[in-house]
C-alpha cells in the first residue's frame, strides 16, 4: 500500500508538472503532510545518484530522474511477485507446485497461498477460475481468456492507459519474443493500414500491438487460437495478410487462420477507421441497420436534451461505425484504453456528460455498460463534432478603426481576416480619424489611433498588422470571453445554492452513495427533487465517476427532472474517497428542464473553477460557513 501511495504521489508530480504543496499532496492521496514527507524521501531513494522530486519553499515538484523511478526496485514486490506467479499459472498447462513455486520465489508457502488469493482477485471478467487440488493449483478456462488476463497484467504497469515496450517485457518477460520488436512492428503496421487508406487511432494502436505481441508469445508457447468461424464484418484478408506479413518478418512466427482473424478484427474494429476519400455510402454498408437506427436515436435525444449541435448526418454516420465496433468489443470484453480518459474528463466535463448519456442509452444495443474509456472515444467523436459549431459560435464581433489612406483599410482588414478570422468576425470598418466611439457597440475595437478614452475592448494595433498586434487582440479576445462566463456562473451559481443545503465537514463513511443520498435528501427536503432523483444520480454514478477533478465531485441524474435548478454542497477536509480519486467538494446539482440552456455554463464552469488546486485549498480552507463559502467562490470566479 506504501509502495503504491509513493507512485500516486508522484504520477501527480509528473502530471502537474508544477510546484504542489504537501497539503495538497496530502488531500490528494488521503494521508497527513508528514506521510507525504516520508513518501518523499522514499522515492528519492530509488535513484540515490538522481533526484526523484524536487523539494522548496513552494513543496514538491518533480525532479529530473521521476521517469526512471517509476518502475525502479519492483523486482520482489508483492505486485512483481503476483505477476510472475499468473505467468507461471498462464505458462503450466498441468498446474504449478505451491511448494516448489514458493523455493523458486524465495518465499514461505504460506506466502503464495496468499499470493493465490489475490490471483483469483484478478479474474474477475476473465471467464478464468483457480483450481486447488492438494499442492497443486491451475488455471481453467479457453486460450481467449488467460490472453486477456495478460493483457490485464500488462495495463496494470500504467497508470495512465498508454503502453509501452517496457511494460509488456515486464508482463511477458524480456526473452519473449513478443516483447523483442514492439517499436519497429508498430511503425511498419501504422505504415501498411495508412497505404491502405485507413485513418489510424493511434491512441489505440499500442494496445492492438501489444495483443498480438501476446499472441506471438503465445503461438511460440504452442497456445494459437483454434480456428474460429469467418465474421465478414470484422475480418478482412488484406489485414490479416498484413498482419501475418510482420509478425514473419519481426517476430519470426507464423499466424494460424484462428490468430489470424481474431487479430486482424481486433485492428479492424480497434484502430482504424474509415479515410477522408471513403464515400458515405461505402462506409453505410458497413453498419448493421439496427446499430444505425439505435445512434440516430440516441445522437437525436442527446441533442435535444443538452442543447447541442450533433444532429448531423456525417456525426451519425461516423459514430454508428464506432458503436458497430464496440458491440464487437463489447461482445469479446476487448475493451480500447485511452490515455486521453482523465484530461478529457476534467477539461471537457459537458462533452463528457453528453458522451455518458449516449453511452447510457446504448446500453441495451450493447448488452454492457461502458467503461470510462471507451465512454472517452465516444466524448472525442462528440468533441469533434462541438468543435466545429463552438468555433463559429464563439467568434467575437470587431470593428476596424483605421483612418483611411489609399487602400491601407483594406490591407488591415484581409491582414485581421487571415490571422484572427477564427476568434473575430469584423462587421465594420472605421476610416474617419475622428469616429464616433461611443456609437461603436462590438464586442472589440482595434483601432490604429489612440481613442479619447481607453478601455478594455479597445486593441491598439498597428496599420501592419505584427505578431505582438495578434498576440494582444487574442489575449484580450480570451480576456473577455472568461469574463462573461464567469460572470454568468456568478449569478447563476448565487441563484441555485442555497445555505439550508450546505454541509461542512462531508464525511466519506459509506462512499459516493451515502454522500449523495445526504446531500440529496437537503434537496428533496427542499421539494426541488424526490426519492427517485437520488436514486437516479446513484444510478449515473455507477456508470462513470462524476469526480471531474482532484477536488471536485458532481453527482447528478440524467434527466432534467427538478422542479427547479438547485445545487447542494458538501466541503470534506480532509479529503473523501470517490471514484478511483479523492475529492474535497461535492456539489449535487439537479437541473430543471427550464434551465437547459444554464446546464453548460454551470457545469463547465464550476469544474473550471474547481480544477486549479490553489482555488480549491483557498475555498475549503476559508469556507467555513455557507456565506463563507459563498464570498470565497465569487473572489475566486471575480479572480
Amino acid at each position: 500500500m506504501t509502495r503504491s501511495r509513493q507512485d500516486r504521489v508522484l504520477a501527480i508530480l509528473a502530471r502537474d508538472g508544477d510546484w504542489v504543496t504537501a497539503a495538497a499532496l496530502a488531500d490528494a492521496i488521503g494521508v497527513t503532510p508528514r506521510s507525504i514527507r516520508s513518501y518523499v524521501t522514499a522515492l528519492n531513494a530509488r535513484v540515490p545518484d538522481g533526484v526523484v522530486v524536487e523539494s522548496g519553499p513552494q513543496g514538491y515538484r518533480a525532479g529530473p530522474e521521476s521517469a526512471a523511478a517509476v518502475h525502479v526496485g519492483d523486482a520482489g514486490t508483492p505486485r512483481d511477485r503476483l505477476h510472475r506467479l499468473v505467468r507461471a499459472l498462464l505458462d503450466s498447462p498441468d498446474g504449478i507446485d505451491v511448494f516448489e513455486t514458493a523455493e523458486a520465489f524465495f518465499v514461505s508457502p504460506a506466502t503464495i497461498d496468499a499470493d493465490l488469493s489475490r490471483v483469483r482477485g484478478l479474474l474477475g471478467g476473465t471467464e478464468l477460475s483457480l483450481e486447488r487440488t492438494s499442492s497443486r493449483a491451475r488455471l481453467r478456462g479457453t486460450e481467449m481468456a488467460q490472453r486477456r488476463l495478460l493483457s490485464r497484467l500488462a495495463h496494470e504497469e500504467t497508470d495512465d492507459g498508454s503502453f509501452d515496450l517496457d511494460s509488456l517485457r515486464r508482463t511477458l518477460g524480456e526473452r519473449s519474443v513478443g516483447a523483442v520488436a514492439f517499436g519497429p512492428f508498430k511503425d511498419d503496421l501504422v505504415t501498411e493500414l495508412t497505404e491502405l487508406g485507413y485513418f489510424v487511432n493511434e491512441f489505440g494502436i499500442g494496445d492492438v500491438v501489444m495483443h498480438i505481441a501476446i499472441a506471438a508469445d503465445r503461438i511460440t508457447r504452442g497456445r494459437a487460437l483454434e480456428v474460429a468461424e469467418a465474421d465478414d464484418a470484422a475480418f478482412r484478408a488484406e489485414v490479416g495478410d498484413i498482419l501475418d506479413r510482420l509478425t514473419r518478418r519481426h517476430l519470426g512466427v507464423v499466424l494460424g487462420s484462428g490468430d489470424r482473424q481474431h487479430l486482424a478484427a481486433l485492428v479492424l474494429t480497434r484502430v482504424v477507421a474509415p479515410g477522408a476519400t471513403e464515400p458515405a455510402a461505402l462506409i453505410r454498408e458497413r453498419i448493421d441497420p439496427d446499430v444505425a437506427t439505435a445512434v440516430r436515436d440516441v445522437v437525436r435525444r442527446a441533442a435535444a436534451e443538452f442543447l447541442v449541435d450533433i444532429d448531423q448526418e456525417d456525426f451519425v454516420l461516423r459514430l454508428s461505425l464506432h458503436v458497430q465496433n464496440l458491440k464487437h468489443r463489447a461482445r469479446e470484453q476487448a475493451w480500447s484504453r485511452n490515455p486521453l480518459t482523465r484530461s478529457l474528463k476534467t477539461t471537457y466535463p459537458m462533452i463528457f456528460e453528453v458522451a455518458v448519456y449516449i453511452a447510457d442509452a446504448l446500453r441495451g444495443l450493447l448488452g454492457i455498460p461502458l467503461l470510462d474509456d471507451e465512454i472517452a472515444y465516444i466524448a472525442m467523436h462528440v468533441g469533434g463534432r462541438l468543435e466545429r459549431s463552438r468555433l463559429s459560435a464563439q467568434a467575437l464581433t470587431a470593428t476596424i478603426v483605421c483612418p483611411g489612406y489609399y487602400e491601407l483599410h483594406e490591407l488591415l482588414r484581409s491582414s485581421v481576416d487571415r490571422s484572427l478570422g477564427q476568434a473575430l468576425d469584423v462587421v465594420g470598418v472605421e476610416t474617419r480619424v475622428d469616429p464616433d466611439w461611443a456609437s461603436i457597440d462590438t464586442d472589440l475595437i482595434l483601432s490604429t489611433i489612440a481613442p479619447p478614452v481607453m478601455s478594455d475592448r479597445i486593441v491598439h494595433i498597428q496599420p501592419f498588422l505584427t505578431d505582438a498586434d495578434i498576440d494582444r487582440v487574442q489575449t484580450a479576445a480570451a480576456r473577455l470571453r472568461r469574463a462573461r462566463r464567469l460572470t454568468r456562473l456568478r449569478a447563476e451559481l448565487e441563484r441555485y445554492f442555497d445555505p439550508s443545503a450546505f454541509i461542512r465537514g462531508l464525511d466519506g463513511d459509506g462512499g459516493e452513495e451515502a454522500a449523495i443520498r445526504r446531500l440529496g435528501s437537503l434537496l428533496v427536503d427542499q421539494g426541488v427533487i424526490d426519492d427517485d432523483y437520488i436514486e437516479r444520480t446513484i444510478e449515473r454514478e455507477r456508470l462513470s465517476s462524476t469526480a471531474f477533478t482532484d477536488a471536485l465531485a458532481v453527482p447528478h441524474a440524467i434527466g432534467m427532472t427538478a422542479t427547479r435548478t438547485a445545487i447542494s454542497l458538501g466541503i470534506a477536509d480532509p479529503s473523501i474517497v470517490w471514484g478511483d480519486g479523492r475529492v474535497q467538494v461535492v456539489a449535487m446539482v439537479a437541473f430543471s428542464e427550464s434551465d437547459r440552456a444554464a446546464f453548460q455554463t454551470v457545469f463547465e464552469q464550476l469544474v473550471e473553477v474547481f480544477s486549479e488546486r490553489e482555488s480549491v485549498q483557498r475555498i475549503v480552507r476559508r469556507g467555513t460557513t455557507f456565506s463563507a463559502f459563498l464570498d470565497e467562490l465569487v473572489a475566486v470566479v471575480d479572480g
